[in-house]
């Protein structure tokens, strides 16, 4: 079997997300693999407004990042088992492509990641994270079916 010495797990904070953060936590126990626990804030589109709006947008974002941050802290505080070496990471941007990036910057074996589901028009007005980190990684990547009961 290939050892994995980094696993890059994405996390959006759902169920599904969850399901394969305990697929990666187990790779991660078995190999003594380093888990790279990501979290990708996406940018706040901005929007013209009147002059009189007093939206401050980055303002906003900061909120966004701040919140994303105990997210992921509370995630690996419930979540990692203490023996799991995990480095969490919040990154900005679009979702695949930053996953990607990551994957290659920080030399990943594995993905693990969560699929949602998505069918018909849904899928094709948003398309897929998952089907766009397969697409795109540099590594192999294991998608793991948003409903345990999925075949």
């Amino acid at each position: 079997m290939i050892p994995f010495q980094k696993i890059l797990a994405p996390t959006d904070f759902s169920e599904p997300s969850h399901r394969a953060l305990e697929v990666a936590i187990e790779l991660s126990r078995h190999f003594s693999s380093e888990l790279i626990l990501v979290h990708v804030v996406g940018s706040v589109p901005v929007i013209p407004t009147p002059a009189s709006t007093t939206f401050n947008v980055p303002m906003y974002q900061q909120e966004i990042l701040n919140d994303a941050k105990v997210s992921l802290h509370r995630l690996v505080e419930e979540k990692i088992p203490k023996p799991i070496r995990v480095r969490p990471m919040i990154i900005q941007g679009e979702a695949a492509h930053e996953i990607v990036g990551t994957a290659e910057k920080e030399k990943a074996d594995i993905i693990v990641i969560a699929t949602h589901g998505r069918t018909g028009l849904d899928r094709l007005m948003f398309g897929s994270v998952a089907e766009k980190v397969v697409r795109l990684s540099p590594c192999p990547v294991l998608t793991i079916p948003a409903h345990p009961d999925a075949k």
